[in-house]
């Protein structure tokens, strides 16, 4: 792999002065990362999506001021140890902050430089990936979402992520359609002890739900669940489940924010997403239990199934999460603000007065968040401690 950079020194010093130690330290750098680290022109990384620049020196700030306007942001200052590298670096990313750019240093052992560098990587490869992107909307949100409403044209704006609204009806009409299920994925739930009429009445909104995001070409979809109740006497937790282990992002009760922040986690950082109710929490031991009747399947050490929570109707999944570090976050409606913390899975409860699938875990940040200034309902549950590229990302703009 190649990372490009461009390199800047001062115009008192000369490339032969500070070529030796730059070197040594690129070596050093290549040595340790497995990337090759090439030098290009100024009108190269200026088309870069994450421009490199690496200071070799120090006076190398009025150079600097020549072609800054035509970074992209965030830019990466690279420095080393020589030369008043370091020095010129702070004085330059002092500058761009003053002028509302963003940027970083990179600086210190080379582990935390590469750390940096890829997660810097992630994001841009991430913002690739969500620019374009299309969510479906079936049906509105939920009634009691009321602090879940988004404007779709700030969302496309800040995002680049397009919300297509569908009508629950369309989904409805589709589940009467045959649809082709993987013999697995239906194994997988007779085995569990439930009815073959329940089984095969989820696969049916998981089979529709499948293909209208074909259909509409969509990466992921939310839908106003509690609908499906009355009319098709089912739920669509065995779908959503089934879609998420697919890849097709999805989400329940309508939740717009809950859908657009599962779609971006699961970009950043691989990993499949619990969408849960809080469900209580303990301040004095700085815990949350949290809980809701759909899981990715993938996500669960083991799994079995029950009825819906709420409604005693359909099919719910009980599934258990490995104990073990994960992440909790909650982006607002408006995209603007969020809650993340690092926190540890204690345990997978059994409390037949909760949704399905439950778990307690103590979290790193104040649980009173949840007291006092929380951004809603929902949030969402990663396995591993994210928080770093996940605090890069929603501070890049």
């Amino acid at each position: 792999m190649i990372l490009n950079y461009y390199g800047l020194v001062s115009g008192i010093q000369t490339e032969r002065n500070i070529d030796g130690p730059s070197d040594k330290f690129l070596q050093k750098l290549e040595e340790q990362t497995g990337y090759a680290f090439n030098q290009v022109s100024l009108d190269e990384i200026c088309q870069q999506d994450l421009p490199i620049i690496y200071i070799k020196s120090g006076g190398a700030e009025e150079n600097f001021l020549k072609f800054y306007k035509k970074l992209k942001s965030p830019i990466l200052l690279l420095t080393n140890e020589y030369h008043n590298s370091f020095a010129a670096a702070l004085e330059i990313l002092a500058f761009l902050k003053s002028q509302g750019i963003k940027g970083e240093i990179l600086n210190g052992d080379i582990p935390y430089i590469y750390s940096r560098i890829m997660i810097y990587k992630k994001i841009n490869e991430t913002n690739n990936a969500i620019k374009g992107a299309r969510l479906g909307v079936i049906g509105k949100p939920s009634e009691w979402l009321i602090a879940s409403q988004v404007n779709y044209t700030k969302i496309k704006s800040k995002t680049g992520i397009e919300l297509v609204d569908l009508e629950v009806s369309e989904l409805i009409e589709e589940t009467k359609s045959c649809h082709k299920i993987d013999i697995e994925k239906r194994n997988q739930l007779l085995q569990s002890g439930f009815s073959e009429k329940e089984v095969s009445e989820c696969l049916k909104v998981y089979g529709a739900l499948r293909d209208i995001a074909k259909k509409y070409n969509l990466s992921g979809l939310t839908v106003r669940c509690f609908d499906l109740l009355a009319t098709l006497k089912t739920t669509s937790c065995v779908a959503l489940s089934f879609l998420n282990d697919d890849g097709i992002v999805s989400g329940c009760e309508g939740d717009i924010p809950s859908l657009i922040s599962m779609f971006i986690l699961n970009k950043l950082t691989g990993e499949k997403v619990f969408m849960a109710n809080p469900s209580g929490i303990n301040v004095k031991d700085n815990s949350i239990i949290l809980a809701h009747c759909t899981i990715p399947i993938s996500m669960c050490s083991n799994f079995s199934l029950d009825t819906h929570f709420e409604s005693g109707i359909g099919i719910g999944i009980k599934g258990e999460i490995p104990v073990g570090a994960g992440t909790i976050f909650k982006l607002s409606n408006t995209l603007d603000e969020y809650f993340v913390s690092s926190m540890d899975i204690k345990e997978n409860l059994n409390d037949k007065n909760s949704c399905r699938t439950q778990i307690m875990a103590v979290l790193d940040e104040d649980v009173k968040y949840f007291l006092k200034a929380p951004l809603g309902n929902h949030h969402l549950v990663i396995e591993g401690d994210h928080t770093e590229i996940i605090d890069s990302f929603f501070n890049q703009k």
